[in-house]
């Protein structure tokens, strides 16, 4: 059977079949909310990484220039979030703690096929997936965070992590055939849900 295509709405987000994710357990909110210093840590740390995930890219495909010009931009937005959860990690008189590692990520990237085309498709589908997933969380605490500025500077965060989304979900229909790349996105979207199920509820973005 054909995959149903990818959609653009009314606000300019991809509607794929495989997202939106499964939802986060409720639990999380409560544990990151316990510990919230711990969660922005995380954040710092998971905004610096997508900003080198994207740029990686570059430096893997510098001949797809639609590709290089998109996760350049990507990479620019996402180091300016660096600044940003610094600078509220300031306010707040904490000081960063060093990055855990990431276990989500890890498990996904496990799964990207070693040749491309399959590859290049496989790891811009995982960072689609990465960047949905953190939005659903950021905007978790955009809504439960009590201070109305750090809870505002979350929703906007929420907002950018889906034109993330959207923009890895777009390279990757454009590297491969559509039906072929929505149904890959598919899969891995499983594979991302069932790596969430499977991991411990803690103060962390992932």
């Amino acid at each position: 059977m054909a995959a149903p295509p990818a959609n653009e709405t009314d606000s300019g987000q991809i509607d794929v079949p495989g997202l939106p994710l499964t939802a986060t357990h409720p639990r999380w909110i409560e544990v990151a909310l316990g510990d919230l210093d711990a969660v922005l840590c995380d954040h710092l740390h998971c905004e610096r990484k997508a900003a080198q995930s994207a740029l990686s890219m570059v430096r893997a495909y510098p001949d797809r220039a639609d590709l290089v010009a998109a996760v350049a931009r990507l990479a620019h937005e996402e180091t300016s979030h660096v600044v940003q959860v610094s600078q509220l990690l300031a306010r707040r008189g904490v000081d960063p703690r060093f990055d855990l590692g990431d276990d989500y990520v890890r498990a996904l990237r496990a799964g990207v096929r070693r040749q491309d085309p399959g590859r290049l498709i496989d790891h811009l589908i995982v960072f689609a997936l990465i960047e949905a997933r953190s939005a659903e969380r950021l905007a978790l605490l955009g809504e439960a965070i009590p201070e109305p500025e750090t809870a505002a500077l979350y929703r906007a965060l929420a907002t950018a992590e889906l034109r993330h989304r959207d923009t890895f979900v777009r390279l990757a229909l454009d590297a491969g055939p559509r039906a072929e790349v929505i149904e890959r996105l598919r899969e891995l979207a499983g594979r991302e849900a069932d790596i969430v199920a499977a991991l411990p509820i803690r103060p962390r973005i992932h």
